[in-house]
């Protein structure tokens, strides 16, 4: 394989990473409060070759001296965008959107990794029974993953309930009959580095496995809302947020993605039909 096919091949692959990211993100448009992902490119090494010897022929040359020759590019970053979307009203009492960019909810997510403390910024809850009760209510997202309270603990309501209101500041106010009313503190937490964050599907962030290796304290990445730091919060109800994918750009990045793939695929084809050229030199 020549060089021409070596540097098109590295930039290949990583082109196909970018389309798989801008293909999740139009996926997504429509998801609730769904975060989109952007991804930006760096050069890889470039050699540089020192084709003249005597530095006295090079005298008047503006440009640096050598040639450099690059071997294709890669990406550098992959980063999520907290922006905020779009806000819908739904007047409906159990739907919460936050209004500012960096705050999410603490969910329980059981899966084949044990069970899990992740962050979503979907705010549509439901009640769903218990099964310590046929009168006990946990409060669950869409997808059936508990919400938690402040304390890390599932959010469990007994009685029959007359009124739900969810306060600016993240209380939920439950008003039953036989208890009267209740409060708990949803467990939000704000994210000052959502680049080390990954992304694990069902619009569910959470840490990476290897932190520790990162050198980064969790502290660092994301800090629990609780006691005084709860007037922060910033929640409104009978809301939900929207997605901050801007299609129209999702669409320009994947068509200017969609022609750098062609000239690369068109570079390999040019180095094999030039290599079959000179192979065929008698």
């Amino acid at each position: 394989m020549n060089r021409t096919m070596m540097t098109a091949t590295n930039t290949l692959n990583q082109l196909q990473s970018k389309l798989d990211q801008i293909s999740n993100n139009i996926a997504n448009v429509d998801t609730t409060a769904y975060k989109k992902t952007q991804t930006s490119f760096n050069d890889l090494l470039i050699q540089s070759f020192n084709n003249q010897p005597s530095e006295t022929k090079e005298k008047g040359r503006l440009t640096t001296p050598g040639i450099r020759q690059g071997t294709g590019a890669r990406i550098s970053q992959s980063q999520l965008v907290l922006s905020q979307g779009a806000l819908k009203t739904t007047d409906r009492n159990l739907d919460a959107a936050f209004t500012r960019e960096d705050q999410f909810f603490t969910v329980s997510v059981k899966d084949d990794k044990g069970i899990n403390i992740r962050l979503t910024r979907d705010g549509a809850f439901y009640l769903s029974p218990n099964g310590n009760g046929p009168e006990q209510m946990v409060l669950v997202t869409s997808a059936g993953h508990q919400v938690l309270d402040e304390n890390g603990n599932p959010i469990l309501i007994d009685g029959s309930i007359k009124d739900i209101k969810i306060s600016e500041n993240g209380l939920l106010l439950v008003d039953t009959e036989e208890y009267g009313e209740k409060s708990f503190g949803l467990g939000i937490v704000s994210v000052k580095k959502p680049q080390f964050l990954d992304q694990l599907g069902g619009n569910l962030l959470g840490l990476p496995e290897n932190i520790d290796a990162l050198g980064v304290a969790k502290n660092d990445i994301m800090t629990a809302l609780t006691g005084n730091t709860r007037n922060q919060i910033a929640v409104r109800q009978g809301t939900l947020e929207s997605s901050n994918v801007d299609l129209s750009k999702e669409m320009t990045d994947l068509i200017t993605v969609q022609r750098s793939y062609q000239f690369q695929s068109r570079a390999v084809t040019m180095a094999d039909q030039m290599s079959g050229l000179i192979n065929g030199i008698r």
